[in-house]
């Protein structure tokens, strides 16, 4: 509700409890006048019985606020004045009853955060009117183009040299060959090898013929067999690679297969190769074009991200697909959600033991910052209300027992 709602609500239950006092106050005077009445006896009895209650409450209430009349009386204005030890109170009771990592654990469980954010991503219309993907797309945007992209582009390539210069990449080549060649992924490549070994030797048998001629004596040159040679040459090449693209269990593919098998082999074991494999990474890493290349690459990509977060369409349609797939993920995998849950639950306790202390230490110091008037004005907004009907109960009430002491008086002898 807002604040301007809940300060006119709390300012016509005041006006009422006021109007109400003065009522009582009216029905006593003119009550005075009828005394010879009998039964007038009750009601003034119930006016100023009222009359005492309403003020006793009324000076109650606002002496948590303010000084009544405006008169320093002792312990009144008590809100304003303990404000800093409200404050410490206030922050030591979330940190012993709230911000405790086991209450916090407790209260998560039963919680299924993953399955809330996969209904509210899932449903395309409650995504497109919160503007969740417009809004993410935006502030990419805008962090990408704010930051300076050489200084941005040099601490990415710092951070992936250190992350690369720490991984020993050998093994890792090893592991991945090893696995290409049990799962026969290797094959194609080696086709493709042969196919371009053939397209590069047919576009070159000029150069060919002129290398083996210029190799042949004189005597072979004057009598043409040079031409002959290098025909039976290039015939035989042909034919090898033919052979080996179409036969499986060519020799020379058995040849290359053993040499790939024992490449794997050795970047895995052999100590040698796996330290000339990270020296050679060492100097593509510290090599000044490889730096340049990637600064190059990375600015490409960085203005390519940020048009598409520019894009209206791009994100509506992309990014909006993307959070409604994600959505629908974690609507149906029960593994997933259990991962996210338990994340988030882990997460929360992190905080909460890590920054307990300082997010009470901030609750207490934003308390304490804030002058008398403001802490009296928000207090009073929240539970000044309440505070007005104390008054209208101690009027009725104060008013009841009046009756009361009356009826004794009247049946006691």
């Amino acid at each position: 509700m807002p604040a301007d709602d809940v300060q006119d609500r709390g300012r016509t239950m005041r006006m009422f409890a006021t109007g109400l006092l003065v009522l009582m106050a009216v029905v006593f005077f003119v009550s005075r006048r009828y005394d010879d009445i009998p039964a007038i006896g009750f009601v003034t009895a119930f006016s100023e019985a009222a009359m005492v209650g309403a003020l006793a409450d009324w000076f109650a209430v606002t002496a948590l606020f303010r000084h009544p009349l405006g008169l320093k009386i002792p312990h009144t204005a008590i809100i304003p004045t303990n404000k800093n030890r409200i404050a410490d109170n206030m922050a030591s009771f979330l940190r012993h009853n709230f911000l405790i990592p086991q209450v916090v654990a407790r209260r998560m469980r039963p919680m299924n955060l993953a399955q809330a954010a996969g209904d509210f991503l899932a449903d395309p219309e409650r995504l497109a009117q919160s503007n969740v993907g417009a809004g993410a797309a935006a502030l990419f945007a805008e962090v990408l183009e704010s930051l300076d992209p050489d200084r941005l582009g040099a601490q990415v390539k710092d951070g992936l040299k250190r992350q690369l210069e720490g991984i020993e990449i050998a093994p890792v080549l090893g592991e991945m060959l090893a696995g290409a060649i049990a799962d026969g992924r290797h094959l194609p490549l080696m086709d493709g090898v042969i196919r371009w070994a053939g397209l590069t030797l047919e576009d070159n048998e000029a150069l060919v013929r002129q290398m083996i001629s210029d190799r042949a004596n004189s005597l072979l040159r004057w009598t043409g067999l040079d031409a002959k040679l290098a025909n039976s040459v290039l015939d035989g090449l042909y034919r090898m690679l033919a052979e080996m693209l179409v036969d499986p269990d060519h020799p020379l593919r058995a040849k290359a297969q053993e040499g790939l098998d024992s490449l794997a082999h050795d970047l895995v074991h052999d100590p040698e190769m796996r330290a000339r494999v990270e020296g050679f990474k060492t100097e593509l890493l510290n090599n000044p074009a490889v730096g340049a290349w990637w600064q190059g690459v990375w600015e490409r990509m960085r203005h390519k991200l940020i048009a598409l977060a520019r894009d209206p369409q791009a994100v509506s349609g992309y990014l909006s697909g993307t959070l409604t797939d994600l959505g629908r993920a974690l609507q149906s995998d029960p593994r997933l959600q259990l991962q996210i849950n338990r994340f988030a639950r882990r997460s929360a306790v992190g905080v909460t033991s890590r920054y307990g202390d300082q997010l009470v230490r901030l609750v207490s110091e934003t308390v304490k910052g804030w002058d008398a008037a403001t802490i009296t004005d928000r207090v009073e907004r929240a539970v000044g209300r309440d505070l007005q009907f104390i008054r209208i109960n101690g009027t009725l009430v104060g008013g009841l027992v009046g009756v009361a002491i009356h009826t004794l008086e009247i049946w006691l002898p």
